[in-house]
């Protein structure tokens, strides 16, 4: 190619006006490197091609089309408060519930609940009746559900003669009512050889109890502790700034020649109770203890334990005084049980009871011109107080019997 020639230039193509498209007629999408894409179709020609494809649902005729349901159009706000001084129409389903509403009728009130352990259906004399002052003139009573008894427990019945399980075990001295109650709900007791162990048996008197042998373990680890109360101390609750007895059961206070050899342990000293009372200004022998059974003993109803004490007077007392001490006085209108009373020596008398009521020496002697100076117990039953020192105490041997 000689330089006075011109380059040719390339011929490009001409770019294709786009056609205009006829109203009616689908779009076509444009050309891609991949091939020629499917038209687009319209949502309208897809549905009727579908329904040409899709079989007739009846036989017989055309598929019927579905009618829109004609639903009653709301009126607006201005043209239903047309009149503003118009109630507002209640809405009503029939001509009948447009009348007024009738007055109460009992009779159409639902019977009451029914009780389903009853086989027979409520009656209509059953139901409740109100009259016309509106108080209820006729309510059925309804029998209360009893709950099924455990077919494995042993049924008592409350027959005549029976007892509860915890008195009958109080009355044999096996223990306190209160210790009788723990062992039932333990199952620490036999009734003729099967265990009860619900609170509130009755058996009868003949019946055979017994304690099984982890009840009567317990027993024998509990403890019962003689004390000498000093002068200063109350028997039982702190009262009037004066401190309770118990105070005084220590490891440090226990006597040394106890003739009981036991060793001091802590739960010995725990859940002591009084079985008995002993004035402030008095001295002597207390009892305190674990085992329900002596307290029953001595201070229960049927308690019939002989107390000693020696009280110191003063005041002259003629014979006849002393006889009155014996038996013939009373306190607050009931006569006093028989004593046994004499003299000990020159200023001192000996008292032995069977009862013990409030202050009972000290009133007795105020009666026949006495005034007591000092008064101390020294026995309660078969058992002494001995050489025990004031503020100290020891055990109660097994040997040893109220």
């Amino acid at each position: 190619m000689s330089d006075t020639e011109k380059p040719k230039k390339l011929k490009l193509p001409e770019k294709a006006t786009p056609e205009k498209r006829v109203p009616g007629t689908p779009r076509r999408s444009p050309v891609r490197a991949s091939g020629v894409v499917k038209p687009r179709i319209s949502t309208a020609e897809s549905k009727a091609e579908e329904a040409k494809r899709r079989p007739p649902r009846h036989e017989e005729g055309p598929v019927s089309e579905k009618k829109p349901r004609n639903r009653p159009t709301t009126p607006n706000r201005d043209a239903r408060n047309t009149d503003e001084g118009a109630p507002k129409p209640r809405r009503t389903t029939s001509s009948t519930a447009r009348e007024a509403s009738p007055t109460f009728n009992p009779d159409l009130r639902p019977a009451a609940p029914r009780n389903y352990n009853d086989t027979a259906p409520a009656r209509a004399h059953e139901r409740r009746t109100r009259g016309a002052d509106g108080i209820d003139t006729q309510q059925a009573e309804r029998p209360r559900r009893t709950p099924a008894a455990k077919p494995s427990e042993p049924q008592f019945k409350d027959a005549d003669g029976s007892v509860r399980l915890s008195k009958r075990m109080a009355e044999l001295g096996l223990c306190s009512r209160r210790e009788a109650d723990d062992y039932i709900e333990r199952g620490w007791v036999k009734v003729d050889g099967v265990v009860v162990d619900e609170l509130g048996s009755k058996i009868m008197p003949n019946q055979k109890i017994e304690l099984t042998p982890i009840a009567e373990t317990t027993q024998t680890q509990r403890v019962t502790i003689i004390l000498h109360k000093p002068v200063g101390y109350v028997s039982g609750q702190a009262e009037d700034g004066y401190e309770p007895a118990s105070v005084l059961i220590t490891p440090e206070n226990h006597w040394e020649e106890d003739p009981v050899k036991r060793r001091v342990e802590a739960r010995h000293l725990r859940k002591l109770a009084p079985a008995g009372r002993l004035d402030i200004d008095s001295t002597g022998m207390l009892v305190l203890t674990q085992d329900g059974r002596i307290a029953k003993q001595l201070i229960g109803e049927k308690s019939d334990v002989e107390k000693e004490y020696l009280v110191r007077v003063e005041g002259p007392l003629s014979f006849d005084d002393l006889k009155l001490l014996n038996h013939g006085l009373m306190l607050d209108g009931v006569a006093l049980q028989p004593a046994k009373v004499s003299w000990q020596n020159e200023d001192q008398l000996r008292f032995a009871l069977r009862e013990g009521r409030k202050r009972q020496i000290r009133r007795m002697c105020e009666l026949v011109g006495l005034q007591v100076v000092g008064l101390k117990r020294v026995r309660i039953g078969q058992v002494k107080l001995a050489k025990l020192p004031p503020g100290k105490w020891r055990y109660l041997g097994d040997h040893e019997k109220f």
